[in-house]
């Protein structure tokens, strides 16, 4: 048996020198799942959706290439997108039935295994900046509301008015939803802009496509790291401060010596299944990482995605990295938004379930 432990131990820790022998570098993005088809996208919206994609490439790959941290390129894709009015994260994020923007995080570096998160965070601009901060500048793992904004202030990290994250159609998507729920409406926030017409169409397609929103990284850097990171804004018209699996490590983010991934879904049922670590141990029991098996990642993103989580009638889908640079994602909702890139492949950028 210990001859066995030996073994594995082996295998795990000398895996990395795969990608540090060849400068090998990778990266794979989401910016949500949903029901996100043709028939609902108008070409404007469905191109700028692609230009961001892209642009979270060109941002990653331009880091990793010239030999930077997985870690660097995770966050600084993220504050991107964070900033980014078309994705539910930071600016652009969806409001609570109280009308709040309550935004969460998590990051995680998998060769140590260190990692941070904040939740229920409603000021700070960059919310993965402050989870960064969590892993590197405090004992704990995950700061929640006020505490985790305090924490963020004494790091002398950005932060912004309410008004900064508004944005006219998820404000209308939250009235729509507070409607349905038969709840008062809250009163628009101090600072934003005045009430602009919205499409009833495009109200109908963020409800579909954003009902899962959340934005996510995995990376793998030149030194053999890999890197995982998400943040949401969670779901429209939430209540009574719930938090989803997106700064849950485990559960919507994770990574380890052989593999990262981050989720977009449904987060109860992430949290029950913890898919992100799950796929990670399907992707080590498959083939531990080793190059003769090119479609590990891949078949462990579908094991959970497609067989576990469909079969708990949990909605969403993954991204996943492995230690040898294959890319994977998995989804069973109609779309995703996702891409990829990395040094030995040509990018992918795909929204619909019929794209590569």
């Amino acid at each position: 048996m210990k001859a066995i432990a030996a073994v594995l131990i082996t295998t795990v820790f000398a895996v990395p020198a795969l990608a540090q022998d060849d400068n090998r570098w990778a990266i794979v993005i989401h910016g949500g799942a949903g029901v996100i088809e043709r028939e609902s996208m108008d070409a404007e919206t469905e191109a700028a959706y692609r230009a961001a994609l892209d642009a979270a490439l060109d941002r990653g790959g331009e880091i990793l290439s010239s030999g930077g941290d997985a870690i660097d390129a995770v966050e600084q894709i993220i504050r991107a997108m964070e900033d980014d009015p078309l994705f539910n994260a930071g600016r652009g994020a969806v409001f609570t039935a109280e009308g709040r923007n309550e935004l969460d995080a998590s990051i995680m570096v998998g060769d140590t295994l260190e990692a941070g998160a904040v939740a229920g965070v409603t000021g700070i601009r960059y919310p993965i900046t402050a989870a960064r901060a969590v892993m590197e500048a405090s004992r704990h793992v995950m700061l929640t509301g006020e505490g985790a904004e305090s924490f963020a202030r004494d790091q002398e990290l950005e932060f912004v008015e309410p008004a900064f994250y508004f944005t006219e159609r998820r404000w209308r998507s939250m009235e729509r939803a507070v409607g349905e729920m038969g709840l008062p409406l809250p009163d628009r926030p101090d600072g934003a802009p005045e009430p602009e017409e919205v499409e009833e169409g495009h109200l109908d397609l963020l409800e579909r496509e954003h009902r899962f929103g959340t934005v996510g990284v995995v990376a793998l850097d030149q030194a053999g790291t890999i890197a995982a990171g998400t943040s949401t804004g969670g779901t429209t018209a939430k209540r009574w401060g719930r938090v989803g699996d997106s700064p849950v490590i485990g559960a919507g983010t994770y990574a380890n010596a052989l593999c990262g991934v981050s989720a977009t879904g449904t987060g109860e049922y992430f949290i029950r299944l913890n898919v992100a670590a799950r796929i990670c141990h399907e992707l080590d029991v498959i083939d531990r990482g080793a190059e003769d098996h090119p479609y590990a990642a891949q078949d462990a993103a579908d094991t959970v995605i497609q067989g576990a989580l469909t079969d708990l009638d949990g909605d969403g889908g993954v991204i996943v990295l492995s230690i040898t640079g294959e890319t994977a994602w998995s989804f069973n909702t109609p779309g995703m938004y996702r891409a990829s890139w990395g040094s030995d492949r040509d990018r992918i950028v795909a929204i619909y379930g019929d794209e590569e």
